[in-house]
């Protein structure tokens, strides 16, 4: 596919050039000198950035063009300064080093948590693992301990900018904050971090860390249609993937419909064409409400269904679902076998026995492309389900019970500290959901660790200010903070949080967490929330 160059990129090429050149002379030191030269990459990504935004008001041209000029200048500048550090890439732009250290670490990427056991809702055979996340931020290097920020005195400049900001009226009752310094793991910033309060969808990072830690980032999930030896019973087996679409136009997502028509043509080659259908919801401990109830935001919480139980065309957000939405997903496949020539009974529950032969199976996303869209679009249906699935790669029971031991046991075996944290569900749509500030910190350090390429899409996952996910609308056109925050949001009545990265001044890579609780005015939180992050790009911090 040919791509056009755009006549704004033309003029602004000279910049980019500038931005590089200065920076070349630093790619033959060693990974001391470039940290050492960081303030120097920095200056020239900061002084162009705001010429090429001058340059597109002035032409009138889109905020996207803004945004993807901006990266790209700062992107020659910073892959300049970080290649000597981070080694040598591969024809992918993967870092080779970081490849095979997240192949050869001891993870069950790929695999079905052990095998194809009857009830796993993964079949033997199923696609080969996906490639590792792509390796991101791992030049910065210099995270010190096991990825958690080190206690330190917060920056004065850093206390007087943001201080005024998170006492305001608009944060409630209670409030908590902390800023780490993602290259060195040092704590710059801290207000009452270690104080446990409701974290509502910021929960989600807890859990994709968890996740992505026990199942790794090649992890698929499987459903399969399964053909008793001896009944002829056919049997949908539910894998636990919410993003199981019934839908044409499936994309990169696991289909009904391919499934239907691989089904329709095994049982043909066995001269079948009438089954008995029944489906298996067993891979969970049982279907469940979320204590919240019924809910536009939450499905019932079942290891068998269909766009996440939609009953519109929605892709993301709230939305009204199926009432059973394994059954409905069981009627839907008998309605597709049926338009490829094989007819089913009305369709009831079962469990497929070790002995049943798996005729066809489909496979989810890795569970890094899973975990990305989690956090992008707070996904409540595909946190519950990548926190089930960490309870069963830990042992515990495929129930919130078993999510809540099964979080705190990974997080714990990470060196994570979670004095005060409560995990009541993987969403946060639970308000007994308790995590500290400097938690939600030490996660993203943890993410950001070279050490744990297998987290990156933690980082890589969260919303962008101005341009994706949950963060689209909270920052305008023209803010500072447009690509240069990257936050997972969360919202409740009376609770209003923000964790996330964001690009300081001299162009350092910061972590920040705020939690607000007894928040009277979600609009008003959410913009003191906001003003706090962005004062963090305008900030000298180190």
């Amino acid at each position: 596919m040919f791509v056009p160059e755009l006549k704004p990129w033309r003029a602004a090429r000279p910049h980019v050039v500038r931005a590089a050149d200065a920076v070349r002379p630093h790619l033959a030191r060693a990974t001391g000198a470039v940290r050492a030269a960081w303030p120097r990459i920095a200056r020239p990504v900061r002084n162009t950035v705001p010429r090429l935004v001058r340059f597109t008001r002035a032409t009138g041209t889109t905020k996207t063009w803004q945004y993807t000029a901006g990266a790209a200048t700062a992107g020659l500048a910073l892959a300049a300064g970080v290649v000597t550090a981070a080694g040598p890439w591969d024809s992918t732009g993967q870092r080779t080093a970081e490849r095979e250290r997240a192949v050869a670490g001891s993870r069950t990427g790929g695999v079905d948590h052990g095998g194809a056991a009857a009830g796993s809702g993964t079949a033997a055979g199923s696609p080969r693992p996906a490639p590792s996340a792509a390796a991101v931020l791992t030049g910065l290097g210099g995270l010190t301990g096991r990825g958690t920020a080190q206690a330190a005195p917060g920056t004065p400049a850093l206390a007087d900018s943001l201080g005024p900001l998170l006492t305001g009226p608009a944060l409630g009752t209670e409030y908590t904050a902390a800023v780490v310094d993602l290259t060195n793991g040092r704590r710059l910033y801290e207000r009452n971090s270690g104080d446990a309060l409701t974290p509502a969808s910021t929960t989600k990072i807890a859990t994709a860390v968890a996740a992505l830690s026990a199942l790794g980032p090649d992890h698929r999930l499987t459903t399969r249609a399964a053909l008793e030896p001896d009944t002829g019973e056919l049997v949908l087996v539910g894998g636990g993937d919410p993003t199981l679409t019934a839908r044409e136009r499936a994309g990169d997502l696991a289909s009904l419909r391919t499934l239907a028509a691989d089904t329709a043509a095994a049982l043909k080659k066995r001269g079948t064409r009438s089954v008995t259908l029944s489906y298996d919801t067993t891979l969970y401990a049982d279907a469940e409400m979320h204590p919240i109830g019924v809910n536009d935001n939450i499905a019932l919480v079942t290891a068998l269904m269909t766009d996440e139980a939609r009953t519109d065309d929605s892709h993301s957000g709230p939305a009204p679902r199926a009432a059973d939405p394994a059954a409905e997903a069981a009627r839907r496949f008998a309605g597709l076998l049926g338009g490829h020539g094989i007819t089913t009974t009305a369709p009831g529950p079962s469990k497929a026995t070790g002995r049943a032969t798996t005729l066809a199976t489909v496979s989810s996303p890795p569970v890094s492309a899973l975990v990305e869209r989690m956090l992008t679009e707070s996904d409540n249906d595909l946190a519950e389900a990548l926190a089930r699935h960490t309870a069963l790669a830990t042992g515990k029971s495929a129930d919130f019970r078993g999510v809540s031991a099964a979080l705190t046991a990974r997080l714990k075996q990470l060196g994570l500290p979670l004095g005060g944290t409560v995990f009541r569900d993987g969403s946060g749509l639970d308000r007994r959901d308790r995590v500290t500030a400097g938690l939600l910190t030490d996660l993203l350090a943890k993410a950001a660790d070279p050490a744990r390429p297998e987290l990156r899409p933690v980082l890589t996952g969260l919303p962008v200010a101005g341009f994706t996910g949950t963060l689209t609308g909270r920052y305008g056109a023209g803010d500072d903070a447009s690509g240069l925050v990257r936050a997972k949001t969360g919202t409740l009545t009376g609770v209003n949080t923000l964790a996330g990265t964001v690009v300081d001044a001299d162009g350092r890579l910061l972590a920040f967490a705020f939690l607000a609780s007894g928040t009277t005015d979600a609009q008003a939180a959410q913009s003191a929330l906001d003003r706090a992050a962005t004062s963090l790009t305008a900030c000298s911090c180190a």
